[in-house]
């Protein structure tokens, strides 16, 4: 079974003109940060947009068909909750600098879970740089010093950035999209997020965002690593691993020749996100349906081979 979600476009005060055309949707909303292409948050669910299950809420998609959708195992440790939460983001300014914590450090802080994620960046402005981990060592009270005096920046490793670029952000990784940054973000489903800093910038009411400085103080890895960015080699014709963690595994495929993807040995659902160009892809029953740029398809576990034919790119992810 191959799904297809109707995207939860958000405006934002930051957010660009990239999403819209990118999708090839007929919309006329401007500033749109973030795509959410599939979604099982609660209050933010993304609908099935066609076919048999059309109108259906994901997470209610997971109770009518449970293991058949997202596999045996994902069944049994998430329920009825979708574990994945996929995004398209286009910042035209600087987002907040903020942090994640993990599950453990989450749930001692009152969240039921904590928020894993990546970005795969994508055609974005010259210049666009975004933040990704500690470049010197703090304590706690350091940290919450250069909080304090609008210094902080100094202490984060600042990358310029460019298309099939990858960041790894494990929670606890400090980290800020910035402007003129295009990506998909793949993540837990979780909407636990720690505001570090925001620049002091003011919101539409004039008022200061809110701050979470003491809990991110807890949930932040002091740790520093020589390089944030992840390194993998391109292919043609044949997937690449990026990112393989305890929450997702990720790879990303460059196809100009037919293809088919076995998932045979696989126990789980899996997503496929287009990046760029376009094909046509094929279910076990002869089910077609499109994958293009700004497209995002959710296979059932039930099916262990997907025929891919036409020119694309695409990020595959799984749990």
């Amino acid at each position: 079974m191959l799904f297809k979600f109707k995207p939860l476009l958000k405006q934002t005060l930051w957010g660009g003109s990239k999403i819209i055309p990118f999708k090839q949707l007929d919309e006329t909303l401007t500033n749109v940060g973030e795509s959410w292409e599939i979604s099982g948050v609660k209050d933010n669910e993304t609908v099935v947009a066609d076919g048999k299950y059309a109108g259906t809420p994901l997470n209610t998609l997971v109770e009518q068909l449970g293991a058949r959708l997202v596999g045996a195992d994902n069944y049994r440790l998430f329920g009825n909750e979708f574990p994945l939460l996929i995004k398209f983001i286009d910042a035209q300014q600087d987002l907040s600098i903020q942090v994640h914590p993990t599950d453990e450090i989450a749930r001692r802080q009152g969240r039921e879970r904590g928020k894993t994620e990546m970005w795969y960046l994508m055609d974005s402005d010259p210049g666009a740089k975004l933040f990704s981990g500690l470049k010197m060592k703090l304590t706690p009270e350091e940290y919450t010093a250069m909080v304090e005096a609008d210094t902080i920046c100094e202490a984060l490793a600042q990358y310029e950035v460019k298309a099939d670029d990858v960041f790894f952000l494990p929670a606890g990784r400090i980290h800020a999209i910035g402007a003129g940054c295009f990506l998909a973000e793949i993540q837990q489903t979780s909407d636990v997020t720690w505001r570090i800093y925001d620049y002091r910038r003011k919101d539409k009411d004039g008022h200061y965002r809110e701050l979470h400085t003491k809990q991110a103080a807890e949930a932040i890895n002091y740790a520093v690593e020589k390089d944030y960015r992840t390194r993998y080699r391109q292919k043609k014709n044949e997937g690449v691993n990026i990112v393989t963690c305890p929450y997702f595994s990720t790879a990303v495929y460059d196809l100009d020749e037919p293809m088919t993807l076995d998932y045979s040995e696989l126990d789980s659902f899996v997503i496929l996100i287009g990046i760029k160009g376009g094909g046509t892809l094929t279910d076990s029953e002869g089910n077609t349906t499109s994958l293009r740029a700004g497209e995002t398809v959710l296979v059932s576990a039930t099916e262990k081979n997907i025929g891919v034919s036409g020119t694309v790119k695409f990020l595959e992810t799984f749990v």
